[in-house]
Order: C-alpha cells, then structure tokens, then sequence
C-alpha cells in the first residue's frame, strides 16, 4: 500500500512540476519560450546520451531514458532523486568505508584459489575475482524446504548462545515466531550475550513501532532499524536491506528465504500454503556472513575496533565437503553480483536448471540466458506462485511467461499457494540460496545475501525439495501463458516502468 501510494504521488508531482513549468515559463518568459525550450531540450539529450554511454544494463535504463524524453524536467529530477547517484548519503560513505576497511579480514586461501582455478570452477573464480568474499570447504550446510522445519533448528541454536547472537532481517512482526525467537534473547542478553538486531525500516514499517529499537533496549538488546524512512533522504530511500541472517558465536549460521513473521513457518498465511526456506552452515564460511553484518552495523553505529573477536577458528571436520561461498549484493557496486552469479549458473548448466522466485520480472541479459539454455538442450524450469501476494507486481511476473514459454522454458505455478524460496539449483553440481529475488528490486536496488555452493553434499537435499515442489505445481501451455491485447498493453506498461520501482 505504501509503495502504491508512493507511486500515485511520485506521478501527480512530476505531472504538477511539468506542466507547472510550463506554465511559469509561457507567463514569464513568454518571449525565450523557444530559446528555453531548445536550451532543456539540448540538454535533456546530453543526459540520455550520458546514460547511453555509461550503460551496461540498457533494459533497465531505458524507461529513464523515455521519461527524460517525454517529460525532461521531471524526468531529470527524478533520475537525481532516485538514481544511481549514492555520492552525498552518509550512511552509504559508511558502508563503502567498512567495506573497504573489513576488506583485509576475508583472506582467500592461496591453495585453494589455485585448487579452483586447475579445476576451472569458473563460477566460483567469478565471485572470488570481483567479491571480497573468499571461498572455504571445511563447512556443513543444512538445507530446510519449509520455514517451519527451520524454526525449531534456529530456536535450539539461540538457546546454546554464549558470546554473541547477530540477526539481520527484512521484516520483523511481532506473533509466534518473534515472541518465540525473542524469549530467548532476552534471556541471553540478561546474561551478557552481545545481543543485536538489524530490520529494514520500510520493510518492517507497518508490523513494529517507531521506537521499537528502544523498547528492545530495555533489555539489553541492541537494535537497529536500517535506513530508517525520511522525506530529506531521497535517493537512498529505494535501497533497502533485504538480506536474511543469524549469527551465533560465529559457529552457526542461518539464512534463506525466511523472515520473522508468523506467515514464514505457516501460522495465518492468507496466501495458502507459504513454500520457503532456510540454509544452516557449520563452518569457516560463516565469517563471509559475520563481515557482512558488521559492515552494515558498524556504517550505522561505528562500534567494533576489533572484528576478529567475533571469528571462530574451525577444526578441518568437513574439508572435502564441496565449495561454499557466501557473498553479499549491494546497490553500490558496479558489478550486479547477485544477476551475474545467476547468470553465470544458467550459463553452465548442461542437463537442468530448476529455479523457485516469487517474482519473475527480469532485464533482457536474464531472458536471453534462460531462452539460450532451453534452446541448447537443457531443462530449464521455473517455479512461481499460484496464489500471488502483489498483483501488479504478479501482473509484471506473468507477462514474461509467453516469451519464456515460447522459447523452450517451462513454467510451473505452486497450485497450493505462495513460493517465496530463492533457490538455483544446476545440474546435481551447484546451487543458489538465499534472498535474491528474480526482480529488478533484489538485482540491482537492495542490499542482498546468497550461499553459493559447489559439490556440496547437501545439494540432493535441495534436488529432492525440487522433486516434491513440481508434483504440487501446474506446468503452464500455451493457452495459459497467452494474454489478451488490453492485459498485453498493460503488461508492456508495467514493464516499462519495473526498474525504476
């Protein structure tokens, strides 16, 4: 609702500013009127050719460029309010200074590295080449196809607790889930437990208090609301924290697709029944994750000197388990590290690809790949909800479904209810999970977190989540993925304007 009101206001003012202008200009200047008009004209053109020169994404350029082409004033105003430009936000100069800072704490493993690149594991040689992050073998990972499966793994974790406790999420809502997970941190924060809490402000705005940060401070609980909404933030607003993680000791990790809201384990889903899930590493690629938090934490509140005391040394239990790198997305970079990773797998698959989202609104670089592979010969198929949560944005998923469909991609819809998983799974060989969404928002707009894993034992556990899915999913023909020509323009309008929302 809050982004749909957004929206209405963000185009009244552009339509108010524009003709408003224009009005100004015809009273005032009535005389320059020509002058003026070629001066804006002239240099709404300088802007579209500087974009043109400067992309590397052109699907999601364009809609600026066709806005500064129809309405160059609100165009241009709303490409400095909500575009790529991060140089004048405070809290951003923070996460590029720790990030560069922390930099020297992710130590790639020299022997490793050159293992990698002899077995030309090109996927990983990506990450590691244009990352921080550093890949390790010495891990277990626990794969869980249901929210409520993972629950009670992390309820038990939390229990054992004795140093610190880090939990960063998307959305918080107070219920079950979270009455159940804060109990715990209460009591461990009684006891001395270095409790904090990480939540998305806008994500979590309409479920907590605007002071709920302070309300957990009553009990020793450190809490952060990330990027807290203001009206004098402008472009940074559109960025939020989407990724999912808990941190204990730094022994045990969490992550996947689950908040901390009661619809997560299937308690009260108006949206049938929630698929999702939950990934838990034993192992030295927890500290990929524990950086990434402390990177946000510390832009916020600047209060570690000393990051390593929260490094746990592992003995080589699991050595030869497979690869695993975690690795964060940011809005900040010039790589689109989440996109590219996907990308990358679709790329190299040979047998299958198997994909669960949510969402499927993606660039032209993201359908060529997955039209490519279908053509090639490799299976590739693509879970999405049968019962959606948004419909515009469901509308924006469902008109991608012809030219997908049409080009050897199958498309399953989840009959049951909601699929809120973010899983890549390839070829018995690799796999992605995490938070990245297929959608603009996650590929090139939110701070994100993926678990990308290579001859890993635990990726049959992930193949059999798949297996079970599809049986509980309709393949869609040709009949269901055509649209009628009103739904077709109106499909192409939500398009247009998808990477800038």
């Amino acid at each position: 609702m809050l982004n749909a009101v957004k929206r209405v206001l963000i185009v009244a003012l552009g339509v108010i500013l524009q003709f408003g202008f224009a009005i100004v200009i015809r009273l005032f200047f009535f005389q320059y009127l020509g002058i003026i008009t070629l001066i804006y004209r002239i240099a709404s053109i300088l802007i579209i050719l500087g974009i043109l020169k400067e992309s590397t994404r052109l699907s999601n350029d364009l809609p600026w460029i066709i806005l500064i082409l129809i309405f160059p004033i609100f165009g241009t105003i709303l490409l400095i309010t909500l575009g790529k430009s991060y140089s004048k936000n405070k809290l951003l100069k923070g996460i590029f200074k720790y990030e560069k800072e922390y930099s020297k704490y992710l130590v790639q493993d020299e022997k490793l590295k050159e293992e990698v690149d002899n077995k030309k594991l090109d996927n990983i040689k990506y990450l590691i080449n244009r990352t921080n992050y550093f890949v390790s073998t010495n891990n277990d990972i626990t794969y869980y196809n249901f929210g409520e499966k993972f629950y009670p793994e992390l309820l038990k974790e939390l229990k054992k607790a004795e140093k610190f406790v880090f939990m960063e999420y998307f959305i918080i809502n107070e219920g079950t889930m979270w009455n159940g997970i804060l109990e715990i941190l209460k009591e461990k924060a009684a006891q001395g437990v270095d409790v904090r809490i990480m939540y998305d402000d806008m994500g979590s705005i309409a479920m907590l208090s605007t002071n709920y940060s302070n309300e957990l401070a009553k009990y020793n609980i450190k809490c952060i609301p990330f990027n807290k909404l203001s009206p004098f933030r402008g472009i940074f607003m559109n960025n939020r924290d989407h990724r999912k993680m808990t941190i204990i000791d730094g022994k045990v990790a969490f992550s996947g697709g689950v908040n901390l809201s009661d619809e997560y384990i299937n308690i009260n889903s108006r949206l049938g029944i929630w698929k999702d899930n939950g990934i838990k590493i034993v192992g030295d690629a927890i500290w990929n994750l524990t950086v990434m938090f402390l990177t946000l934490w510390n832009a916020n509140i600047n209060e570690d000197k000393d990051i390593t005391k929260f490094k746990y040394n592992f003995n080589d239990t699991n050595k030869n388990n497979g690869y695993v790198i975690p690795y964060g997305v940011a809005p900040l970079h010039k790589d689109l590290i989440g996109e590219d990773v996907y990308i990358n797998i679709i790329s190299s698959s040979k047998n299958y690809l198997y994909i669960m989202t949510p969402y499927l609104i993606i660039d032209t670089d993201m359908v060529n790949a997955l039209c490519r592979a279908a053509k090639r010969g490799v299976d590739v198929r693509i879970i999405v909800p049968g019962i959606p949560d948004k419909k515009i944005v469901y509308t924006q998923t469902t008109s991608f479904f012809r030219v997908l469909h049409n080009n050897g991609v199958k498309i399953y819809k989840f009959t049951n209810g909601f699929v809120h998983s973010k899983v890549f799974l390839s070829d018995d060989i690799r796999a992605v999970v995490g938070t990245i969404n297929l959608d603009y928002r996650s590929l090139y707009l939110h701070f994100e977190n993926g678990i990308y894993m290579e001859n890993v034992g635990e990726i049959k556990e992930i193949l059999s989540d798949f297996e079970s899915t599809f049986k509980d999913c309709k393949e869609l023909n040709n009949k269901d993925v055509k649209a009628g020509f009103i739904k077709s323009i109106w499909q192409a309008v939500l398009r247009l304007f998808a990477p800038m929302f």
